[in-house]
């Protein structure tokens, strides 16, 4: 089974949870492409590095989900692999930033250093994020409409988002498009 990402449960609302996330480390590639094809775009280049493709020739097991988001990314960003941002109207090129959350355990300092250039890995810092989970395609539309969803959400229960939203996949696009997991994931400011 594939490793997810950890986290701590803080609370259940009725459309979505609110979870605390611990630091950890990805590697990322940024890609201009538009929202549905950067997923494949980045793909091939962290498949690669996880397979090998590092100065030390070291294999790292494949984790969940995959994470995009709007790039290049200057704020913390959860993973296993997601995609964010804000959703282009046009549905045209435009950057995005997509990784995949590196095993439990390993840090951006003890990471295997990249051969492609393309690639880079980081700390993400620990996060307080809202999470609101759905089944069916990982499309730029159904990413938006989710995202409307619990951006309002957020809005009734009094939580201010922080950043843009992170878009997760956490299935092979072999899989049944309906059977596939997908979250849109949005840090919010600490509560006090």
């Amino acid at each position: 089974m594939t490793e997810q990402q950890p986290f701590e449960l803080v609370r259940r609302y009725a459309h979505f949870e609110l979870r605390r996330y611990p630091e950890y480390a990805v590697a990322e590639v940024t890609v201009a492409a538009d929202f549905d094809r950067a997923g494949n775009a980045a793909f091939r280049h962290l498949f690669n590095y996880i397979s090998g493709n590092n100065t030390a020739r070291q294999k790292l097991a494949m984790t969940a989900p995959v994470i995009q988001e709007p790039g290049p990314q200057k704020l913390a960003m959860t993973a296993p692999v997601l995609q964010s941002g804000p959703l282009p109207r046009s549905g045209g090129p435009a950057e995005f930033s997509v990784a995949f959350v590196l095993p439990a355990g390993v840090t951006a300092e003890t990471a295997p250093v990249p051969t492609d250039p393309m690639v880079r890995v980081r700390a993400v810092r620990g996060s307080l994020a809202a999470v609101l989970g759905f089944s069916g395609s990982g499309s730029a539309a159904a990413f938006e409409r989710r995202n409307n969803g619990l951006q309002a959400a957020l809005a009734l229960a009094g939580l201010v988002p922080v950043g843009a939203p992170r878009f997760a996949r956490f299935d092979p696009p072999f899989k049944p498009w309906f059977l596939r997991h997908n979250e849109v994931v949005q840090d919010v400011r600490e509560l006090t």
